[in-house]
């Protein structure tokens, strides 16, 4: 396999994010975590670090592994039992989550287990991150009791208000670390009002809720990519009008005007839409084919690129 590696630190620096997330390709993702990471009663493909996995390779990023040691029913005890003797630091890889808890809670394990054993896990996720905690991310533990299952128990509410307190640990725990904390437990809130949200188990997250949480995560990445690549010399002089309901005109900063600039529309679940190649100062892409919507609007050349949205409307 070709090896090479191309690195992009965001920096998380709206709503309440101020921690660096480091991704770098080619990706080799090590999922930790319980039955809400190894996708209980969902396909394989809908798994959400399998479906964040082809949301990057889209972007760009080559996917070179995503493991999973994760099962069903583990409490954070079964998860430190599970990474040891697997000398996970010297295998390479560059992005690690966590997401465990909810058995701790669900099984009524005393609360001060997690206090000690969550952190403990988490300096692990570093550790094999190569010690980068800027290569690791933590993901909120979904909210069951908007699921079937949970609204049948005898207190939904005081299910929500203990994961309410598991999370608020996690969050903290994960800053204090330096680790990016994703709160997806919001959406899974949605499960009573969006049926689609639970697989058919009537307990777990859909593949279609995993999307939802796979959108969060690039959402930001996105914004800070596009913020990333605003620093230092433009690509970009001017691009309108904005929003846009036919033909999107595009100018080139005045040092790029003699190079080959590669231009791309992608969406905002990361499919390129449209390709194509300027080689003079200005240019106009058609995009009155597309559906309305927000946009990507991507240029390269050589090693830099550029990424600024634009809106679609009729």
């Amino acid at each position: 396999m070709k090896q090479y590696a191309v690195i992009l630190v965001l920096a998380f620096s709206i709503k309440g994010f101020s921690q660096n997330i480091n991704i770098q390709s080619p990706v080799r993702l090590l999922a930790l975590g319980d039955s809400y990471t190894i996708g209980q009663s969902v396909a394989a493909e809908m798994r959400w670090p399998t479906q964040l996995g082809d949301s990057l390779n889209k972007r760009g990023y080559q996917i070179d592994e995503i493991r999973y040691i994760a099962t069903t029913g583990w409490r954070t005890d079964n998860l430190v039992q599970a990474i040891k003797g697997q000398k996970l630091q010297i295998q390479n890889y560059n992005l690690v989550s966590l997401l465990i808890g909810v058995n701790n809670q669900f099984q009524h394990t005393p609360f001060s287990k997690y206090q000690s054993e969550f952190p403990a896990l988490l300096d692990s996720a570093i550790r094999y991150a190569g010690g980068d905690p800027s290569r690791v991310f933590v993901v909120s533990i979904p909210d069951y009791a908007f699921s079937p299952y949970g609204q049948s128990t005898s207190n939904p509410n005081a299910i929500s208000t203990d994961l309410d307190n598991y999370n608020a640990y996690a969050k903290q725990i994960a800053e204090n670390k330096g680790v990016v904390f994703f709160n997806i437990t919001p959406i899974s809130r949605l499960g009573v009002q969006k049926p689609e949200y639970v697989a058919g188990d009537g307990l777990h997250p859909s593949g279609i809720q995993y999307r939802e949480w796979v959108k969060l995560m690039l959402e930001y990445i996105d914004n800070q990519t596009a913020s990333a690549s605003s620093k230092g010399i433009k690509i970009l002089e001017s691009y309108f009008p904005n929003p846009v309901n036919d033909v999107l005109n595009i100018r080139l900063n005045q040092a790029f005007e003699n190079k080959k600039v590669k231009i791309q529309i992608i969406n905002m679940e990361g499919k390129v839409l449209l390709k194509q190649t300027m080689r003079t100062s200005s240019d106009s892409i058609r995009v009155n084919d597309l559906d309305v919507g927000l946009y990507f609007l991507k240029l390269s050349t050589g090693r830099r690129s550029q990424l600024v949205k634009f809106a679609l409307v009729r």
